[in-house]
C-alpha cells in the first residue's frame, strides 16, 4: 500500500499545532509497519532532506511554478516539500503581529493544486488529507484515489473569495459557503470518509455547539464520519530517556520526579516553604479555546485549596497581561513564562504534580496523554478528546487516571481542581492514579491499526 498524506504541518518541519506531532507520528508509525509513505509539506523554506531530488509538478496556470523537492529526514518517510507562490515564510500562516498572511489563500490553495498533481504523478492507493489547508485538493483531482480527510479542529476552515471556486472543477458546489468559498467543507462532502482526532470530537461536532457552523453537513456524513484518537510520541516522551530533565525516572522508580519537581518550583519562582503543597502545570497556547481565562478565575482560590501554578505559554496578549498580572498579586504561588521553551515543557510535565487543561473544546488533546506518561495527573475539561482519554478517580476509583470537570466554567474548575489535590494528599491513592496512566499505551501503534483498517475498507469499496 503506498499513501499519500497532505498536511500544511509536520513535525519537527513545521510544527504550530497538534496536526504537526499527529501527522508525524502517523506516517513514522505507518512507515515502521511498512506501508509506503509519502508526506507533502509546504516548502517553507530551511529543510535540507537526504537524497534529495526535485521534481516539476504540473498545475493549473492560476497556481505558477509549482515544484516538490522529494527526500528523508533521518531515514523516515518520503517526504515531499512543495513549493509555490509565496510558499516560504518563516511561521507557516502568520506574521510577526499573529495576524494571517494575506496570500493564504492562493498559497494553500497553490499547495493543494501540488499535491494533486503530486497524486497524478505517484498513483498512491490512498490519499489522505488533513484540515482546510489541503480541502481544495479533491476539487482539483478528476479520478482521486480512495481519499480520507482528518479534520484537527473545525475552528479554521480557510473561508476565502467566491472566486476560488471557479478554479476547481470537481464538484466545486460543495466547496460554495453563503456567496465565499470553505476549502474544510468542500473537502468534507467529497472524501469518502472523514475522520476527527478522537471518537467524541466527531459526536459533538454533529450538534450545533462544536459544528462551528457545519453541524448540518456533518450530521449528513452518517457512518462517512468516524473518530480515531491521536497518539503521542512515546521516544520523545518517556521520563526514563528524556535528556531535559534534571532526573530521569520511570513507573518502577519514581524518585527523579522529586527532583524536577524541586527544579520547575525554582524555575518558576515558587515557594517551597511549609506544608507540601501540589504544583500544578499548564502548557498551552493562550487562546480562549484552551480555557486560559477559566484557569485564571480558578488562580484565584489556589490559596484556599492549597496548591501552586506554573504556566507556560504565548498568544493573546490580554491573556499575557492578564497572567502577568496574577503573578504580581500572588508572588511564589503563581508563576507564568510567556513564550515557548521545549525543555520546560518537558520539565513541567515531569515535574509538576498535576497538570490542568480547561478547555471549550479539545479535538484531541496530546497534553493529557504526554502528562500521564510522566506521572502528572491530568485536571481536564469534558470535551473531545480529553472525555476519550482521561476517567475521573471520583466517579470511577479502579480506572481512574485524573480529573474531570462536571461543567466548562469556572466553578467547574475550581471543583475539580480542588478534588485533585484533595486526592493528591492521600500518598496511596495519588501513586494509584499515577501508575495506571503510567501503564496505559498512548503509542501510535493502536491509531496505526485504526487508519489501516480505514484504507483497506475504502480500498475494497
Amino acid at each position: 500500500m503506498h499513501v499519500l498524506l497532505g498536511s500544511a504541518e509536520m513535525a519537527p518541519i513545521a510544527r504550530v499545532g497538534g496536526m504537526a506531532e499527529a501527522v508525524a507520528g502517523l506516517a513514522r508509525q505507518l512507515w515502521r509497519e511498512g506501508v509506503e509513505v509519502t508526506v507533502a509539506v509546504p516548502d517553507y523554506g530551511g529543510v535540507v532532506l537526504e537524497d534529495e531530488r526535485r521534481v516539476d509538478l504540473a498545475v493549473p496556470e492560476w497556481a505558477g511554478s509549482t515544484s516538490a523537492r522529494l527526500g528523508t529526514l533521518d531515514g523516515g518517510p518520503t517526504l515531499a516539500l512543495v513549493d509555490g507562490p509565496g510558499m516560504a515564510k518563516p511561521h507557516p500562516y502568520n506574521d510577526e503581529n499573529g495576524q494571517a498572511f494575506p496570500d493564504n489563500d492562493l498559497r494553500f490553495f497553490s499547495f493543494s493544486a501540488g499535491i494533486a498533481a503530486l497524486t497524478t504523478r505517484l498513483g498512491p492507493d490512498v490519499l489522505h488529507l488533513n484540515d482546510w489547508h489541503t480541502g481544495p485538493t479533491l476539487g482539483l483531482l478528476a479520478d482521486p484515489p480512495p481519499s480520507v480527510f482528518t479534520i484537527h479542529t473545525l475552528a479554521y476552515q480557510g473561508i476565502t473569495a467566491p472566486g476560488w471556486m471557479g478554479r476547481l472543477f470537481r464538484h466545486p458546489e460543495r466547496f460554495a459557503w453563503y456567496g465565499d468559498t470553505n476549502p474544510l467543507l468542500g473537502a468534507i462532502g467529497l472524501a469518502d470518509r472523514v475522520v476527527t482526532v478522537s471518537p467524541n470530537y466527531a459526536a459533538e461536532i454533529v450538534h450545533e455547539y462544536h459544528g462551528m457552523g457545519l453541524h448540518y453537513h456533518l450530521s449528513g456524513l452518517g457512518d462517512r464520519l468516524i473518530g480515531i484518537i491521536n497518539g503521542i510520541d512515546v521516544e520523545e516522551w518517556n521520563p526514563a530517556t528524556d535528556s531535559h530533565l534534571v532526573a530521569q525516572y520511570s513507573a518502577e522508580k519514581m524518585r527523579g520526579k522529586g527532583a524536577n519537581r524541586s527544579a520547575l518550583a525554582a524555575s518558576f519562582g515558587l515557594d517551597g516553604d511549609g506544608p507540601p503543597q501540589p504544583i500544578i502545570g499548564m502548557v498551552s497556547r493562550l487562546v480562549a479555546q484552551k480555557g486560559i481565562d477559566l484557569a485564571i478565575d480558578a488562580a484565584r482560590f489556589l490559596d484556599r485549596v492549597p496548591a501552586r501554578l506554573a504556566i507556560l505559554g504565548s498568544g493573546d496578549i490580554a491573556l499575557v497581561e492578564a497572567l502577568e498580572d496574577l503573578v504580581r498579586r500572588f508572588p511564589g504561588r503563581i508563576g507564568f513564562v510567556n513564550g515557548y521553551d521545549a525543555a520546560l515543557s518537558h520539565l513541567i510535565f515531569a515535574g509538576a504534580d498535576m497538570l490542568l487543561m480547561p478547555s471549550r473544546f479539545e479535538p484531541c488533546g496530546l497534553a493529557q496523554m504526554q502528562a500521564m506518561a510522566y506521572g502528572t495527573i491530568p485536571i481536564v475539561t469534558d470535551v473531545g478528546g480529553l472525555h476519550d482519554t482521561v476517567v475521573d478517580d471520583d466517579v470511577d476509583p479502579e480506572r481512574g487516571t485524573g480529573f474531570v470537570a462536571a461543567s466548562v466554567d469556572g466553578a467547574g474548575v475550581v471543583d475539580a481542581v480542588h478534588r485533585a489535590c484533595r486526592a493528591w494528599s492521600s500518598t496511596k491513592r495519588r501513586s494509584a492514579i499515577r501508575a495506571r496512566g503510567m501503564a496505559t499505551d498512548w503509542s501510535w501503534a493502536g491509531p496505526t491499526r485504526a487508519y489501516l483498517d480505514l484504507y483497506r475498507d475504502i480500498s475494497a469499496r
